[in-house]
């Protein structure tokens, strides 16, 4: 699940869009919430194509019931940031693809609202037992964004649950390179 994250939050800059049209989706499917994204996005291209550099840092990992030693290795390995860079085309800036949002069928959108330069969504996943419950808010344009998110994991009856706080930022740094 911590992969779902580090996915969802690489992949923003993708489907963050300008301040544009609004999609508001409540109980929804990762699927129907980017087919909205899509239909908004279609006539405008509401983020501008090109090369992206995104980071993501994770701020804060608390896994209870873990060895102190263990907890510790843990929270060095995943707290610090994470680069990629990606080259978004014209077509993928107007009409982004459901695996954009990286979530599965095994997730739904509680809520997601994307409106005037914001977003707020939250996001909840069952998978093997555990349930994952992604919470995101931020600002976008169409050449930038600003996330911030916390994710919650429960294990099931007795199962502590895993906690994370993350950032996320993404921009435009040009036009693709030839080779991309």
């Amino acid at each position: 699940m911590i992969r779902s994250i580090l996915l969802l939050g690489l992949a923003l800059p993708l489907v963050s869009c300008g301040p544009g049209p609004t999609v508001s989706e409540e109980n929804a499917s990762v699927e129907e919430v980017a087919d909205k994204v899509r239909e908004a996005s279609k006539d405008q291209g509401l983020i501008r194509p090109g090369k992206w550099v995104s980071a993501v840092t994770i701020e804060e990992v608390s896994i209870p019931g873990m060895p102190p030693e263990a907890a510790e290795q843990m929270q060095g390995m995943l707290t610090r940031t994470r680069s990629a860079e990606s080259c978004l085309t014209e077509e993928d800036a107007k009409q982004p693809r459901a695996t954009f949002f990286a979530g599965n069928d095994k997730c739904r959108y509680d809520r997601f609202e994307m409106s005037s330069g914001k977003i707020d969504a939250l996001m909840r996943c069952q998978q093997d037992g555990a349930t994952q419950v992604m919470e995101m808010t931020g600002t976008y344009s169409p050449s930038s964004y600003r996330m911030q998110m916390s994710s919650k994991t429960e294990a099931g009856p007795g199962g502590e649950p895993m906690t994370m706080q993350m950032r996320v930022e993404a921009e435009r740094i040009g036009e693709c390179d030839e080779a991309s």
